[in-house]
């Protein structure tokens, strides 16, 4: 078995120095941390994770909690969770994932255990039951998500909100008053689930600033949950031109819904979703869509993390800017006949 001390010779460094780097108790610069990990990575070295806690009260664990539910797009998630993991690889740090609809128990369990150095927690609803646990523990945590409080939290999110305000920008810039919203599982909303209700948001606020008509819908996904809200919605709006779909699962069965009813599109209705950019591409149309940066949201909450772990971090709210791609799906409203 391959020594620290042999990795901090081939390293050309003191076996000190490697512990530093492994435990981020202290401060190393960028070439030096470099040089560790990369010997690291050559001679195989694998650190006891017994001794490790033993000696430094650290076991280089990092909790990831992710609720699977069945109204989430999962595939996102676990986007999310592998960039989490394989960052927190380079940093020297195994991921513990904790799937489980726990809520607060979750958190007591991790602070209350010791199974891990830190958190990271998803699916984070605005007023989210875990957030005073974490408050009071002195275990570093950082969010994938946004609550409506963020006072002593450090937080990783697109911006939510700009988002849906960038979504409406652009149907407006075509030519479109009517707008309907297909949005995610109804559940999602009574959760007020971070994501949805600030995407809500800045989908209301900017259909106000443009004076569009804008109807939201929540929605099941999947055909026949879709055929039933497109009905309601041309009951309803029957002048809608524009919509915004923020759910992967209702993509598809929107399209061929349109096609069966003769709506071409972009020539009569146009599509902007809010969605990874394979499912944008892959679709029968190709969408204009919002990206969701999921493998750039999982390696800064590390990169975040990990600073708290070596004493530099602080509580700060990231917010990471939307970017719109126009495709195939999108084009100037049809002249009012």
């Amino acid at each position: 078995m391959v020594t620290l001390a042999e990795v901090a010779q081939h390293a050309g460094v003191s076996a000190s120095t490697v512990s530093y780097v492994l435990s981020g108790k202290r401060s190393i610069s960028a070439s030096t941390r470099q040089r560790v990990e990369q010997s690291i990575r050559e001679l195989g070295y694998h650190p006891n994770a017994g001794a490790r806690a033993l000696a430094g009260k650290r076991s280089n664990i990092i909790a990831l909690m992710i609720p699977l539910r069945t109204d989430m797009y999962v595939p996102v998630m676990m986007e999310i969770a592998i960039a989490v993991a394989t960052t927190a690889r380079t940093h020297g740090y195994d991921v513990l994932l904790l799937t489980g609809e726990e809520g607060p128990d979750a958190v007591r369990r991790v602070t209350g255990s010791g199974l891990a150095d830190a958190m990271i927690l998803m699916d984070v609803e605005l007023e989210d039951e875990r957030l005073p646990l974490l408050r009071e523990t002195d275990q570093p945590c950082v969010l994938i998500g946004l609550p409506a409080d963020t006072t002593g939290l450090t937080c990783v999110d697109l911006d939510w909100t700009a988002t849906g305000a960038l979504c409406v920008e652009h149907l407006a810039q075509l030519g479109h008053r009517d707008v309907a919203v297909i949005g995610e599982a109804p559940a999602v909303y009574e959760r007020h689930t971070g994501f949805a209700e600030r995407t809500l948001d800045g989908l209301r606020s900017g259909a106000r600033e443009r004076a569009l008509r804008l109807l939201h819908r929540p929605c099941e996904g999947g055909y026949d949950a879709m055929a039933l809200t497109l009905a309601r919605i041309f009951d309803e709006r029957p002048g809608t031109t524009g919509f915004v779909v923020q759910n992967e699962s209702a993509v598809e069965p929107l399209l061929a819904l349109l096609r069966q009813q003769g709506r071409a599109v972009p020539e009569d209705v146009s599509v902007v979703a809010i969605c990874p950019d394979q499912v944008a591409v892959q679709a029968s149309v190709r969408l204009t869509s919002v990206a969701i940066p999921a493998q750039e949201m999982g390696r800064r909450a590390v990169e975040h993390l990990v600073a708290k772990l070596g004493g530099r971090g602080s509580d700060e709210v990231v917010l990471l800017a939307p970017g719109l791609t126009v495709r195939t799906s999108s084009g100037p409203a049809p002249a009012a006949s």
